[in-house]
């Protein structure tokens, strides 16, 4: 294995690792703080909940697209 492709390899384990961390922070303030707003107005609970799945699922979306991009970079 050249230099080249150990450092791709690296490179794109990084990218998918902190892809998950950065996920994993996103996700646990997004929901926090939609469960504080629930408990302070719980007659729009129904809107913070369908609102925060929105957000979830565009925040999940990251590290999906960082492993397919380290995929593509690794096939090169």
């Amino acid at each position: 294995m050249s230099l080249g492709m150990g450092l791709a390899l690296f490179g794109a384990g990084l990218a998918a690792g902190l892809a998950a961390i950065g996920t994993g922070i996103g996700n646990g303030l997004v929901i926090s703080k939609v469960m504080e707003s629930m408990a302070r107005q719980p007659e729009l609970s129904g809107q913070f909940r369908t609102t925060m799945f929105i957000g979830v699922s565009l925040i999940e979306a990251v590290p999906i697209i960082a492993i397919v991009i380290s995929f593509l970079l690794l096939n090169k």
